[in-house]
């Protein structure tokens, strides 16, 4: 089974088990490293992750995992929070951080550059809307490899 395929059945079970607990989720990642797989969850919610919200999603979720069995080899589960540095994908996500920092990584460069960092200003038409300095850079959403918060500005 593809990894792709693997995170698509994951992120559809998982949901609703964030969902259940009133926790956001934001990402899926099945990852090798090394010898071994890991399936990364990553949930949020506006007050912040506690232990006990990645102990009460990772119970669940292994349970449900346990009982569907959709993963055929073995792997790690971690269930934990994205981070100050959070991965912007849904379009919620450009609505609910809009003023904030972001960078946004292209898969070719636009304009002689891949990488931009600037405030996010939102999400028109299907392009992010970034202010640099005192420009607005308009890029279109099939061109951005990752859009993350940036930590610390």
């Amino acid at each position: 089974m593809s990894k792709q395929r693997v995170e698509d059945i994951v992120l559809e079970l998982s949901g609703p088990v964030a969902d259940s607990i009133g926790l956001e989720l934001v990402d899926v990642e099945y990852v090798k490293e090394g010898a071994s797989w890991f399936l990364r969850i990553y949930i949020d919610k506006p007050e912040g992750i506690t232990h006990d919200d990645c102990k009460a999603v990772s119970q669940q979720l292994g349970e449900l995992l346990d009982k569907k069995d959709p993963i055929p080899q073995s792997y790690v589960l971690e269930v934990s929070s994205p981070g100050v540095e959070r991965p912007l994908k849904k379009p919620a996500d450009f609505v609910r951080f809009k003023g904030h920092m972001i960078c946004a990584t292209t898969f070719a460069p636009v304009d002689g550059q891949k990488e931009f960092v600037g405030r996010l200003e939102g999400l028109e038409d299907g392009s992010i809307l970034i202010r640099i300095d005192n420009r607005q850079v308009t890029l279109p959403r099939e061109s951005v490899a990752k859009v993350r918060l940036e930590a610390g500005l």
